[in-house]
């Protein structure tokens, strides 16, 4: 393997001369330069990045850490994070922490160890204390914890009122939630906006919290209709919660949307590939992506932020979960 030695001996100058073409940094005369140029290229030389890395304590890496990979929401984030990442020269280190505090905090410790350059975080298990410990640039995706840290979300109490207000425009009269967890900022500003509409317009209502995967969501869902049989209508905190719902209501014998109406929450492709085809509230979740990657960059190239925080629209996206005008119960 060719080191910065064989590069210094072939361009007949010192390793500190090579050092300050590659770095960039210090005096270096036209002629020297151009031979440790010359050198590298007939030399096919690359850079040891680990060992630049902890010279300049960069890396030109970020970490992004989500919370389940397997919730097919994350990965669109993911991908548009890597798309615009790989635009400036940065690799993107995607860190699965299935929701556990223990395992948030090793891959924590373990970027530091790499000299990470900024983290974008759509976790939320730990403090932001823990994380501005760090000294390193944050951004807050599809998550919310304060007012210092940039953030990129999309508008959920406003889409989650649309969508309460779809199903009653349908018919629906007695509406259950399924929320998605407590204390995640999210689940709570789509449970509020569901709140807001259920009570302004007097309707029967009740609200279930449940994980945001399919097996937790299909077992509340049998829980539910076992203690509210007359449910019919249900919004859903998020569309694989909705998957759930829809294997449940299955089992149970009911239809949809004609015994009971669902909405889901992301827009991701799976709503789509589901019989009937999903309503739900549409994120624009690769733009989400795509924002929080450049504020990241943006930080760690120290440039100043215009905005530090985004709140992006959503929109009702129909499909055949809920009921076409002519069919909606009066």
């Amino acid at each position: 393997m060719t080191t910065i030695r064989d590069v210094a001996k072939c361009a007949e100058v010192s390793v500190a001369t090579v050092s300050r073409v590659m770095n960039k940094n210090g005096y270096v005369s036209k002629e020297a330069e151009e031979a440790v140029l010359k050198a590298i290229k007939d030399l096919n030389y690359k850079p040891n990045s680990v060992a630049r890395s902890l010279y300049h304590k960069t890396s030109k890496m970020i970490g992004l850490l989500i919370p389940d990979i397997s919730n097919p929401f994350f990965p669109e984030l993911a991908r548009a994070v890597e798309d615009v990442a790989l635009t400036y020269g940065y690799t993107v280190v995607i860190c699965n922490t299935d929701d556990d505090s223990d395992k948030e905090r090793h891959y924590i410790d373990a970027l530091k160890q790499k000299y990470v350059d900024g983290l974008i975080l759509a976790t939320n298990q730990l403090t932001m204390e823990d994380y501005h410990d760090l000294n390193i640039p944050l951004v807050m995706l599809d998550r919310s914890n304060n007012q210092s840290t940039p953030t990129v979300v999309s508008k959920n109490f406003e889409g989650a009122k649309e969508a309460t207000e779809l199903l009653i425009s349908k018919g629906s009269r007695f509406i259950a939630h399924i929320r998605g967890p407590y204390q995640v900022k999210t689940a709570d500003d789509r449970y509020l906006g569901f709140k807001e509409v259920v009570e302004d317009r007097g309707i029967a209502h009740v609200v279930v919290e449940a994980e945001f995967n399919i097996k937790s969501s299909k077992q509340v869902t049998q829980e539910l209709f076992d203690r509210y049989p007359t449910i019919d209508g249900i919004f859903a905190s998020s569309d694989v919660m909705a998957a759930g719902v829809m294997k449940a209501t299955k089992q149970l014998g009911k239809r949809i949307p004609e015994d009971v109406q669902l909405i889901g929450f992301d827009g991701i492709p799976l709503g789509e590939m589901l019989i009937p085809s999903l309503t739900t509230v549409t994120q624009p979740i690769y733009k989400m992506g795509t924002i929080a990657a450049r504020l990241l960059i943006k930080q760690i190239e120290k440039q100043p932020l215009d905005i530090m925080k985004y709140e992006l629209e959503t929109k009702i996206t129909l499909g055949e979960t809920t009921r076409s005008d002519s069919f909606a119960k009066t």
